[in-house]
């Protein structure tokens, strides 16, 4: 974690010796992540994040000023030199393969087979392949084949 994210004021960790509850501490609520989402889709303003999100005014002020504090968002004056928009730190665009691997869970689970979705594509306008973990040897990792070491 970034001394940028640990310095932030923070949450109360949930389990602090464990970097999944760290993180949905910091990012596990649904509108923390679709604004990320759409922050790596292009968004810049609060205007576009409440258009794409549906969210309401207030929530999405508290969602960009948390996600601002802990160090995955920055704020920069717009090219227009008019308003303040949103950019994704080094940290955020370190969730992108978060969100890709929720997004490759949701269209095996999420959708009845046959049913439309969108579907991320490369800058040549290929589906992403799908992400899975393998160890230093490039076996596929699960499960079966993983444990946590706990913290002494």
């Amino acid at each position: 974690m970034s001394s940028t994210t640990m310095s932030a004021p923070g949450p109360a960790w949930t389990d602090p010796e464990c970097p999944v509850a760290r993180t949905l501490d910091l990012v596990g609520d649904r509108w923390s992540l679709l604004v990320i989402r759409d922050a790596m889709d292009g968004a810049r303003s609060f205007t576009e994040f409440q258009r794409r999100t549906g969210i309401a005014r207030n929530i999405l002020t508290d969602r960009l000023r948390k996600l601002t504090a802990h160090g995955l968002l920055a704020q920069r004056t717009a090219p227009s030199g008019r308003r303040q928009e949103y950019v994704l730190t080094d940290a955020g665009r370190d969730l992108f393969p978060v969100i890709l691997t929720l997004r490759q869970w949701g269209e095996r689970h999420a959708f009845a087979p046959g049913e439309t979705h969108s579907t991320l594509v490369d800058q040549h306008g290929t589906p992403v392949p799908e992400l899975a973990p393998t160890s230093a040897d490039g076996t596929p990792l699960g499960t079966e084949t993983t444990r946590v070491r706990k913290a002494r």
